[in-house]
């Protein structure tokens, strides 16, 4: 039975489906690359915003990560604060993007533990971050893709 082209995209052929508006084709071609720096500053920006006060402060979460279970704090205060300021750095250059997105990913799966489970308060506590998590994750997958410092540099890990 062949499958209609229009609903899906057969990833091993690399074949995309047909636009329903085949006039739009121009327009997302031009955006994709702009999208994908949008998608890493967003993703990164606010982590360099999170990771700011804790990077001045490197021992000032230690225990609110001994408090979900990150024994000693005073190790992982200050990787909580690298980890955060400086992917988020590297997120927003597109620079080590896949490393990058892999501790920005990690962190950001401990806050949804922390918010959902730690602090009873579901999914409207840790919304944000399953939110966040998803982009990371599409983040890792894909790289840094065009318009990174990866990509001027021609290496990825």
């Amino acid at each position: 039975m062949a499958v209609d082209n229009l609903s899906r995209t057969d990833v091993t052929s690399g074949e995309e489906p047909r636009l329903l508006i085949p006039a739009l084709g121009g327009l997302y071609a031009a955006l994709a690359n702009p999208a994908d720096v949008i998608l890493r500053i967003a993703a990164g920006f606010p982590l360099i915003l999170h990771g700011y006060g804790k990077i001045t402060n490197p021992f000032g979460a230690i225990e609110m990560v001994e408090r979900i279970g990150f024994y000693p704090g005073v190790f992982w205060s200050p990787m909580l604060a690298v980890g955060e300021f400086f992917s988020g750095i590297l997120l927003t250059l597109g620079f080590l993007t896949r490393p990058a997105a892999a501790v920005a990913l990690v962190i950001l799966l401990v806050t949804v533990y922390f918010h959902w489970i730690v602090a009873g308060q579901g999914f409207a506590g840790s919304e944000k971050s399953i939110l966040w998590s998803a982009i990371l994750f599409a983040i890792l997958v894909r790289g840094g893709r065009a318009l990174s410092v990866d990509r001027a540099i021609g290496r990825e890990v």
